[in-house]
């Protein structure tokens, strides 16, 4: 296979990946408006905060009546990954001056993966594989938050529809991909455990803040 063939292939594998992306970004659109947030309240969310876990975490405490603290509280523990796979990104592009800004913004799940799963190989082209994968999810998940958001701002109540209960449903959808190990899927369950049985008795949105702090408490005794 020869260089342009491995770079035409890591940047149609990257578009594959924002395809895949962009079609949860539709739903994440559409279960943000059903939650209260405006379309443009929507559209800045992924523009700015671009962390589809956080941001369905986000919603999915306003729908259930949390404070905006709590919903922000939440979703920022979960993004906090993405600040140890800033580290590792740095190690490998190095990016230097104005180009570490987008390259921060980028960082994420997809392009992460894609620039470490290509560091290593006969013809290393992490920076082409972040890049390119970055660039592909904002957009497709952007416009992917438009269309959700237009559409489902002309359908009126969303509990008519039962949508209402579509933000822990999606969110459990993006979730389980990421359990591949017997620890993690424990870790999943006793977080589950927290959040139900801190429910009854704490304000909407504190149950999820606490059940977020499990994955911290693990990652300490693992330590």
């Amino acid at each position: 296979m020869s260089a342009d063939d491995t770079a035409r292939g890591v940047v149609i594998e990257a578009i594959t990946i924002g395809a895949t992306t962009g079609a949860y970004g539709v739903s994440f659109g559409a279960l943000s408006v059903t939650s209260g947030l405006s379309v443009w309240q929507t559209v800045a969310l992924s523009a700015l905060m671009f962390t589809g876990a956080s941001q369905f975490a986000l919603v999915s405490v306003l729908a259930g009546g949390g404070s905006a603290l709590a919903a922000v509280a939440g979703s920022t523990l979960l993004g906090l990954r993405n600040m140890f796979y800033g580290l590792r990104i740095r190690q490998i592009l190095q990016p230097s001056g104005l180009v570490a800004v987008p390259a921060a913004h980028l960082t994420i799940d997809e392009s992460t993966a894609m620039a470490l799963a290509h560091y290593d190989r006969p013809e290393p082209r992490p920076a082409l594989a972040f890049w390119s994968t970055g660039i592909s999810v904002f957009l497709l998940w952007n416009i992917g938050t438009l269309v959700g958001a237009l559409g489902a701002s002309s359908i009126g109540d969303p509990q008519r529809y039962g949508l209402d209960a579509a933000v822990p449903a999606a969110f459990l959808a993006l979730l389980w991909p990421q359990i591949t190990s017997r620890r993690l899927l424990g870790v999943a369950l006793v977080a589950a455990v927290v959040g139900t049985a801190l429910t009854p008795v704490l304000s909407p949105g504190l149950p999820v803040l606490c059940a977020a702090l499990v994955p911290l408490v693990f990652l300490r005794r693992a330590s």
